[in-house]
């Protein structure tokens, strides 16, 4: 398959290697002037985790394609979208023009409506998915990994598609497992506010090293997380299985599960020490999550008590 990955972030350049890796012509599209930017290849120190739950090291020099135009006529299959929740916008206005024949791949949070955030595109050739994987740069080298499973899901039928079912074998092929998603739009949701959550919890403490080492404070993000279910559920979402966790189970027991993952030897705590090492995750990063629940929150008359009193770290 030949793939054009938009961008040549953390989500992009690790799956793009892996995918190419498995076969496939990868290419990365990248803004007019940044070519000369980035090189004409990434040192990679990652972890695969496709094989082993701590993930087996690569430290690679990958040569890789860069190409700042993108025609109409262009003869890509797939363009994967892996952006910040506040670019797609931006991402989607410039594709709506350029997609072609080629399915895409929307591979990021999203905390709009997701039919609404794609509208420019042809519906029939959207594919809604989620990586596990991240990371961040240090000049030119890639610091961080991926787990082995990936997640895809149906928003209004889009999974009942030939498109869906490519790009299920595709990662396949490659040797991801796929997590299928009923309910992708409420699934999408509930991670926004969980992300939202966590974030909270790393401006407050400081450093997400210091969050993941203070039960208490893991225990608010718990409490902050309930609080802003009801956002989800007033803007269309239905509450799920986190969601009824997050709701039901004491605190004190997630945020020592939350603990125990986030400080082993584990991919999912490799990425985080990346992204914070790295830098990958700054201020505006972090501070946007919380700031649109908020804005939702108050548009729709939730009330957030906590999330409202924490505004100060996020504003």
């Amino acid at each position: 398959m030949k793939i054009l990955m938009f961008g040549r972030g953390v989500i992009s350049t690790l799956y793009g290697w892996a995918l190419e890796k498995a076969g496939n012509e990868i290419d990365f599209y990248v803004r007019p002037g940044r070519s000369d930017d980035f090189g004409s290849s990434v040192d990679l120190d990652i972890r695969d985790g496709r094989a082993s739950g701590k993930g087996k090291p690569v430290h690679e020099n990958w040569p890789i394609t860069l190409r700042e135009d993108l025609e109409p006529d262009h003869d890509y299959d797939l363009i994967i979208v892996s952006v910040n929740h506040d670019q797609l916008d931006t991402v989607i206005d410039f594709l709506s023009s350029r997609v072609g024949r080629a399915t895409v791949l929307i591979f990021n949070n999203i905390w709009a409506e997701p039919a609404a955030a794609v509208a420019g595109l042809p519906r029939e050739q959207i594919v809604w998915g989620f990586p596990g994987g991240g990371g961040g740069y240090s000049g030119n080298s890639l610091h961080g990994g991926f787990v082995k499973s990936i997640f895809l899901g149906d928003i209004d039928g889009s999974s009942r598609t030939d498109r869906h079912r490519a790009i299920r074998d595709l990662f396949t092929t490659a040797g991801f497992s796929i997590s299928e998603v009923k309910d992708f739009r409420s699934w999408l949701w509930f991670h926004f506010i969980l992300d939202a959550g966590i974030m909270i919890g790393w401006l407050r403490m400081g450093s997400f090293d210091a969050l993941v080492r203070s039960r208490p404070a893991l225990q608010e993000v718990v409490r902050l997380v309930r609080e802003m279910i009801p956002v989800l559920t007033a803007k269309g979402g239905t509450s799920r299985l986190g969601a009824a966790a997050a709701t039901y189970i004491p605190a004190g027991a997630i945020g020592f599960a939350m603990q125990k993952l986030l400080t082993g030897d584990n991919m999912f705590s490799v990425i985080m020490d990346q992204a914070q090492s790295t830098g990958h995750i700054n201020y505006e990063a972090q501070a946007v999550y919380p700031r649109d629940v908020l804005a939702d929150a108050r548009r729709l008359g939730v009330a957030v008590p906590k999330l409202a009193e924490n505004e100060p770290a996020f504003r």
